[in-house]
């Protein structure tokens, strides 16, 4: 983690890919066993898809749902600080359904849906049926406002 090189007055509400509610949550079904990470790990608060049992931050359409953090990711390299990654091969569980913690790179306000990049599954926000280039709408909407780089609420249930 390194050494400390600043104290902020309140501590942050969540990091990416926390629960955001007690609300149900589901999850996608593997069709046979145990879904693993992808050629280069997935990322943890990111949207992925799923191509039989394999999870990947980048995918076509609209993605397969989103990847909570619970503590899955590990650090393999040597002398970093830390990681969000969950490394190739390991086992991944995809939300489809629930409440969470997301970091948007775009203003967002409540009401407002979520985008999905078809690259690396980082989120955009923006009105319902809108256009985002590189990006898919999904069925989660925004549930708390944020400014660009910061951490909203999204939902499925709304």
């Amino acid at each position: 983690m390194g050494f400390q090189t600043s104290v902020n007055q309140y501590p942050a509400p969540a990091v990416a890919g926390d629960f955001a509610s007690a609300n149900p949550r589901a999850s996608v079904l593997p069709s046979d066993g145990v879904m693993v990470a992808d050629t280069g790990g997935v990322t943890v608060g990111l949207f992925a898809w799923v191509s039989g049992d394999t999870v990947s931050n980048a995918g076509s359409g609209a993605p397969s749902g989103f990847i909570h953090r619970d503590h899955q990711a590990l650090n393999f390299v040597l002398l970093d600080e830390a990681t969000m990654v969950i490394p190739e091969g390991y086992a991944v569980t995809v939300h489809n359904q629930g409440d969470f913690w997301a970091k948007t790179l775009t203003n967002a306000t409540v009401g407002q849906k979520v985008f999905a990049s078809n690259t690396d599954g980082s989120i955009k926000t923006d009105a319902a049926g809108a256009t985002v280039a590189g990006y898919t709408e999904t069925k989660w909407s925004v549930a708390s406002a944020a400014s660009a780089n910061e951490l909203i609420k999204i939902t499925s249930w709304v």
